[in-house]
């Protein structure tokens, strides 16, 4: 094992892969991070839940061999470091881990931990399934009908963090390539220029100067590769080959981004061709059947390959999806999309189910293992210390880490608990404050009752 300064290994063994297969022993070493601001309070119940779930599961023949490590302000407080290599390192070694929500540093340094971690560890499918747990408060008529997992791209796109701010030497270094060497694109950056700040101000603001508005740009650019779509789209299909889903929905701004997000449907058309074959049918193939045959041909080429049981591979524009999880969210079983669209979906649609509060995700390498389930929400640190908070974006990213661990039994049983415990209506504020008869309790009191509900 690596020689830890900022941390200990606990006695454990180490989680394995081979050709694609994760080996967990029975006492696995999990690196946690508690978190920032409420995340103290979130892990203690969320931890009694996990061990409780799999002693329930397993009597004793399993078991989680906790390793803290360290992130955020809990770490600069100790080490100077937001995030030390020691706690990088932790994850890499031991492949699967879970983490509380972190503070993003304010001012230069680390742009965010969380993104910086997934980077780091080349974690490129950030998975958020969406599900409705009976009796949780819900601002739709029918939170029951939605049901689906988000594939989201988690290490290209905007958030790659290729960025410069308006008047730096970096900036204007890339505005003038673009001046040079494309000046058919360079005149469509609208304030790039001298003149056309002050034609602006001709017309529509001359009551200022030139001092006030110089020509300032800020440039971010959007990489978005072949290779980085055919993992992402791969992982999607194969879950929904594994699952037994109906349909993958790539979702994209295809229309606008021609070269980027609609590269990224039509690299993922081809892959899933290629690869799957005969378990899947794609939109693409429906569309050579109209031009070559016709409609009535391709709608009925769809028909038998779906009764066939192939899963079917379709596209949506990511406004439209936006507006179609609220009025039709049976179309879509498992989604498919960048890393922006994706980060927009999942929390709308976490607030479609109750909040999230209770949405867990999962950050993974499906080839090397690596693995760290998070809570998907903030810090909210003024609630920090007050035992308040719903535990249950942690409790259910635990239950994600299970399945992704081969321990079923043990994420059955959060689930069942989680059922109960909001059936139960003695739920912590958030629930309590807009469901009728229920009664208000604490954080460590509301993992106390997914526990007896197990």
């Amino acid at each position: 094992m690596s020689t830890y300064t900022t941390c200990s290994v606990p006695a454990g063994e180490k989680i394995t892969i081979n050709a694609g297969k994760l080996t967990v022993p029975a006492n696995p070493i999990v690196p946690f991070i508690r978190g920032d601001g409420t995340g103290p309070d979130i892990w203690a119940s969320s931890v009694r839940v996990l061990d409780a779930a799999v002693e329930k599961a397993y009597g004793g023949a399993k078991k989680i061999a906790w390793m803290e490590v360290f992130a955020g302000e809990t770490a600069f407080t100790k080490f100077n470091n937001w995030l030390p290599d020691d706690t990088v390192e932790a994850f890499r070694e031991f492949l699967v881990g879970i983490k509380g929500p972190l503070t993003t540093p304010v001012g230069g340094g680390i742009r965010s931990l969380n993104v910086a971690l997934r980077q780091m560890l080349d974690l490129y499918v950030c998975l958020r399934p969406v599900q409705y747990f009976t009796g949780v408060p819900s601002p739709v008529k029918r939170p029951e009908a939605v049901d689906m997992v988000i594939f989201r791209e988690n290490t290209e796109d905007i958030y790659a963090g290729i960025e410069y701010a308006g008047g730096t030497p970096e900036a204007q270094k890339v505005l003038d390539f673009i001046a040079k060497e494309f000046p058919k694109d360079f005149k469509k950056i609208r304030f790039g220029t001298s003149d056309a700040v002050v034609e602006y101000m001709k017309l529509a603001a001359p009551e200022h100067t030139m001092e006030n508005y110089p020509p300032t740009v800020g440039i971010g650019i959007k990489p978005v590769s072949q290779v980085g779509t055919i993992r992402l789209i791969k992982s999607a299909i194969q879950y929904a080959i594994a699952q037994k889903k109906k349909s993958v929905t790539i979702v994209h701004k295809g229309n606008i981004m021609k070269f980027t997000e609609g590269a990224f449907r039509d690299w993922g058309y081809a892959a899933a061709e290629r690869i799957f074959g005969d378990k899947v049918y794609t939109w693409a193939q429906w569309e050579r059947t109209k031009k070559e045959q016709g409609e009535p041909a391709a709608n009925e080429e769809q028909k038998a390959a779906l009764a066939a049981g192939r899963v079917l591979i379709k596209d949506s524009i990511a406004d439209i999806t936006l507006q179609q999880v609220l009025t039709r969210p049976g179309d879509f079983d498992v989604i498919a999309t960048l890393n922006l669209n994706g980060d927009y979906l999942s929390d709308a649609l976490a607030a479609q189910v109750g909040g999230i509060g209770i949405a867990p995700g999962g950050n993974i390498n499906y080839v090397t293992g690596h693995a760290i389930f998070e809570a998907t929400h903030g810090t909210a640190p003024k609630y920090a210390g007050k035992d308040q908070v719903n535990p249950g974006s942690v409790v259910l990213s635990g239950e994600m880490m299970f399945r992704y661990m081969g321990w079923g039994e043990a994420a059955d049983l959060i689930i069942k608990g989680l059922n109960g415990a909001i059936g139960s209506k003695r739920v912590t504020y958030d629930f309590a404050r807009q469901m009728e008869g229920a009664t208000e309790i604490k954080c460590s009191e509301f993992g106390d009752n997914i526990i007896a509900h197990m």
